[in-house]
């Protein structure tokens, strides 16, 4: 288990959307963080205190969270210090990035040295089947985006406290390492090999009662050159019974895509639900969930009753706003 509370590194993010790891925890498990660190240069700030080491020690930090989620996933080698100081102080070190922390001899080296742990969290520990596409019991949702991180896993979690308030059973299925690291569990499923992605989201989301939703972590984008890869594994895996679309209105080109333009959100239920009733004939697409973060109170309820006409579903920012009418339209299935 990784020890509770955490220091947030986010190290020498680039930008704000580059430390989403830090700012899902802070959002969404505040009380496991005491403070963050940041190192001259870095661009994002999650709302919290600012603390040395040493200060976030003295608050109780236990574990040094990576909360930077960069291009490749890499452990760059001007964090090297700071980890490695982290780990003479007493603190475990904690990362979802592909490059794993065990992987580095130095960090290994300083942690056998001083009794600490190294947690990497996008490591499978499953030997996942292949899927089957055989039809599973109880019901699925998955958010499905015009890019990357424009607030998937933000809907799913939303979405699963509107339901399980209004006394749905709803369980949030975690495909990330955000995900995991807010609930503890999950599927890292951009590290698991590419003949078992979809079996491992079958295994993630069993057989289960008639009226339980698997709220599922979305991830990439079908229309994202980079990352459609994983999005199609949720998408057959998952078997999902509702498509909810999220978009984030502000991008000028798809995430690290500058010759890439995102698509409209016609074109993203118009590609998506064809693909997941190959596996689920009966699957809907039931809302549309909009990241307004860029915009002001006013703009937003412009923007969604726009969208909201347009293309005949509810439109909301469920993170602004709460979850409950894409609630309603899981119930309403």
């Amino acid at each position: 288990m990784i020890e509770t509370p955490y220091l947030l590194f986010l190290g020498d993010a680039p930008d704000q959307l580059a430390a989403k790891v830090a700012q899902g925890i802070k959002d969404w498990r505040p009380e496991n963080a005491v403070g963050q660190y940041r190192m001259t240069g870095c661009k994002a700030d999650v709302g919290l205190t600012d603390m040395t080491l040493a200060e976030a020690r003295d608050a109780g930090a236990k574990t040094l969270v990576i909360g930077v989620a960069n291009r490749g996933g890499v452990i760059s080698q001007s964090w090297k210090d700071v980890l490695i100081s982290a780990l003479e102080m007493g603190f475990d070190l904690a990362s979802g990035l592909h490059n794993l922390l065990r992987d580095e001899d130095d960090l290994v080296a300083a942690a056998q040295s001083h009794g600490r742990t190294l947690h990497d969290v996008r490591v499978p520990s499953v030997n996942y089947p292949i899927a089957n596409g055989v039809k599973r019991s109880g019901k699925r949702v998955l958010a499905v985006g015009t890019d990357c991180s424009v607030g998937k896993m933000y809907t799913a979690l939303a979405l699963d406290a509107a339901m399980r308030e209004r006394g749905m059973k709803s369980t949030f299925r975690a495909t990330g390492q955000t995900g995991i690291l807010i609930t503890g569990d999950g599927v890292p499923l951009d590290a698991v090999i590419a003949d078992f992605m979809a079996g491992s989201i079958e295994y993630l989301c069993p057989d289960n009662d008639d009226d339980h939703w698997d709220i599922i972590e979305g991830q990439g984008s079908l229309f994202h050159v980079s990352f459609s890869g994983v999005t199609m594994a949720l998408i057959h895996g998952g078997q999902p019974d509702a498509l909810i679309l999220s978009h984030e209105p502000s991008r000028a080109h798809m995430r690290g895509l500058p010759d890439y333009q995102l698509p409209s959100l016609e074109t993203l239920r118009d590609t998506a639900l064809p693909l997941a009733r190959v596996s689920n004939p009966a699957c809907q697409v039931v809302g549309i969930s909009v990241n307004t973060q860029h915009m002001s109170e006013d703009e937003a309820l412009t923007y969604l009753a726009a969208v909201e006409k347009r293309m005949g579903l509810p439109a909301v920012d469920p993170f602004r706003q709460g979850a409950e009418r894409l609630a309603d339209a899981l119930a309403a299935l």
